[in-house]
């Protein structure tokens, strides 16, 4: 999901322009900034590109979920249905509202599938975090259901899949509350950043509220404000966003590039013994940032993951074995190991995520494969992939 491949000028002059003729915080000092708004100015940018009411921009994707749980009314005790197969930080933002991760099965999607959703759901639950991993959705329509018929929070994390659609609708818009991450390695990228989309007045106040302290964010007086709630630091910097800002404006342009690269691969590989694609709910919709296909055996995965290593075939997860985006090795969750004792530990019927049981996600992580779709190949570059994955099946 590589944005900063293409860094240029653009994202120079933003950043400029805050040193030059603005002021670092987001926040008043309207004096001082010279009428530069680039905080307020994505914000805007994104709503009009994802047809979303609000966006709140944050430090980071991980703030954003912590803020979107708290801004929803997610915290102490809700059970909250999270993925097996996602990065990290999808489940510690649930540990650190103070609410309790339930892990449900994943589909052919890479997603939450709606049956296991339904499974886990128990008088406790009150929110669903679907997350969009690879740049791609779930079954949104019956997931969206299911949650209508349980009176849940549908949370889309997008961290991974701005830019991606759902018959024509962004990715992150279509629940209650959405999220999106701007770090390094992401699509687009703010250096460090995140963001909460949301159609809900409610939502988007108490998100701005949540991450800046409780300010009400009321007057041009900073000092003056009312603090209705309480609240954590999560806000980003107008540097941050001077650079998100830039990158904003390029994502039609990275979406284009990645769907290119990807259906070449894709179209050149497809005839491959052994091969088939993940499911993709809306093939057109997909922001194409990985190539995902899966074996017809863990042995036969592991075998060709190997090869593709040695035939220069760089960028590809097993994911099955990734310390950071499968639960079966993520031994601190597991444990509740943190520095402090977490809030989970006051319940006692809490789930033991030591043996926590998703036979289904195993069958089919076990056997998948995603390949990072790269901004800056050269059609040379494209046609050589394509030789040395063909090299590792022969």
């Amino acid at each position: 999901m590589p944005g900063f491949e293409l860094f240029g000028p653009e994202e120079k002059q933003e950043v400029a322009d805050v040193m030059e003729n603005g002021f670092t915080f987001r926040y008043n000092f309207d004096h001082m900034r010279n009428d530069r708004w680039k905080t307020r100015e994505m914000e805007q940018l994104l709503c009009e590109k994802m047809n979303v009411k609000h966006a709140h921009l944050l430090s980071s994707g991980t703030a954003a979920l912590q803020t979107a749980l708290a801004a929803a009314g997610i915290g102490a005790g809700d059970e909250v249905i999270v993925p097996p197969f996602t990065f990290v930080a999808s489940v510690e933002a649930v540990f650190m509202a103070g609410a309790v991760p339930v892990f449900a099965e994943i589909d052919e999607t890479l997603c939450l599938s709606p049956e296991g959703i339904e499974a886990a759901i128990t008088p406790r639950t009150k929110a669903v975090n679907l997350v969009h991993m690879c740049g791609s959705m779930g079954k949104l329509d019956k997931i969206k259901a299911v949650c209508e018929k349980h009176d849940l929070v549908l949370l889309e994390d997008a961290c991974q899949a701005i830019g991606g659609t759902y018959k024509g609708q962004a990715l992150g818009t279509i629940g209650d509350v959405g999220c999106y991450s701007f770090d390094s390695v992401k699509t687009i990228t703010c250096g460090e950043g995140g963001a909460v989309i949301t159609n809900s007045e409610t939502i988007y106040k108490n998100s701005h509220m949540f991450s800046d302290h409780g300010h009400d964010h009321v007057g041009n007086d900073r000092g003056a404000e009312d603090h209705p709630i309480m609240g954590l630091n999560f806000r980003i910097s107008e540097m941050n966003s001077a650079m998100g800002l830039a990158q904003l404006r390029k994502l039609d342009t990275i979406i284009d590039i990645q769907r290119k690269n990807k259906n070449t691969i894709k179209s050149a590989i497809a005839g491959i013994k052994d091969i088939s694609f993940r499911e993709l709910p809306d093939q057109e919709g997909d922001s194409a940032g990985f190539l995902t296909f899966m074996m017809p055996t863990e042995e036969r995965t592991i075998e060709i993951n190997k090869k593709l290593a040695e035939n220069g075939v760089d960028g590809c997860f097993y994911w099955y074995v990734n310390n950071w985006h499968y639960l079966s090795n993520w031994k601190h969750i597991q444990e509740l190991k943190s520095c402090s004792a977490l809030p989970i530990t006051l319940i006692e019927d809490r789930p033991d995520y030591t043996n926590v049981s998703v036979p289904k996600s195993d069958a089919i992580m076990s056997r998948t494969i995603s390949m990072l779709i790269k901004l800056s190949w050269t059609e040379e570059e494209i046609a050589q992939r394509i030789e040395n994955i063909k090299k590792a099946f022969a």
